[in-house]
């Protein structure tokens, strides 16, 4: 794929916008990316779309992950095994994702995503466990759970963040802010699972993967920082992130409809 200069200032743009919502809600990465390419930045085909962005979040969320890291909210114990689960997961979801048009994939997440954005409203005023850690008693859902989301995460092409940090608030009860933070060891390693499976059917931009990666840095900076802030509010991180995913489901949903 040829990149123009328009095309190569909208990525830088598109990606500081990935960044930033990586850094604030631990997810939004592919789910802004997949769009912002074919919509924005003027990307056809759709499985290319997805590719590029899985790999372009996978390198902006393990930035992002060193930035929350440095303030103490990773739970790394239960962030990693469910991690290691979901990368099976998302390899055989992948596989499937590829079989079905591009189109019906953009579909199918946006109801996703609405469904999820639904259930962080219903569950805005719980405060949760800020020092959890991983249990002979939450195990199999942690395990579970990963499984679980890395299949839809591979399947749909994204780095899974929006599925993740509902998922480990339901697998362990700890706080958004913690879950925001661990999600993005998952998000990393499902967007590196996602991204290897599309890199090896050659269905990768890597120049404008590139250019979201420079463009997510600055982004991601400034999306961690205002995250802190809001997370001593309670619940008002969860309204911004269900906020976020009915904006962009609804806009996904809308250029669908309206495309043929």
């Amino acid at each position: 794929m040829i990149i123009s200069a328009m095309q190569a200032g909208l990525g830088l743009a598109s990606g500081a916008l990935v960044g930033f919502s990586l850094g604030l809600v631990g997810g939004g990465g592919s789910i802004l990316a997949v769009p912002l390419m074919v919509y924005v930045v003027g990307v056809a085909d759709a499985h290319v779309a997805i590719g590029t962005s899985a790999i372009a979040v996978a390198v902006n969320a393990a930035i992002n992950l060193s930035n929350h890291a440095r303030g103490g909210t990773v739970r790394w114990s239960c962030a990693i095994p469910f991690a290691a689960a979901g990368i099976a997961g998302a390899l055989v979801g992948s596989i499937f994702g590829k079989l079905l048009d591009g189109r019906k994939l953009l579909e199918l997440f946006a109801l996703l995503m609405l469904v999820i954005a639904v259930l962080m409203f219903r569950t805005r005023a719980r405060a949760g466990v800020p020092d959890v850690r991983m249990s002979w008693d939450n195990m199999p859902a942690i395990l579970g759970l990963g499984l679980a989301t890395g299949v839809l995460s591979g399947f749909f092409g994204i780095g899974g963040g929006f599925l993740i940090v509902p998922a480990l608030m339901l697998a362990t009860g700890m706080p958004i802010i913690n879950a925001v933070s661990s999600s993005l060891v998952a998000v990393t390693a499902f967007g590196l699972s996602t991204a290897a499976s599309y890199a090896w059917s050659g269905l990768i931009s890597w120049e404008l993967a590139g250019l979201f990666i420079a463009g997510g840095f600055a982004g991601g900076l400034i999306g961690t920082r205002l995250a802190r802030s809001l997370s001593v509010q309670r619940g008002a991180l969860n309204i911004v992130f269900a906020s976020v995913i009915i904006v962009v489901a609804l806009y996904m949903l809308t250029r669908n409809l309206f495309a043929f």
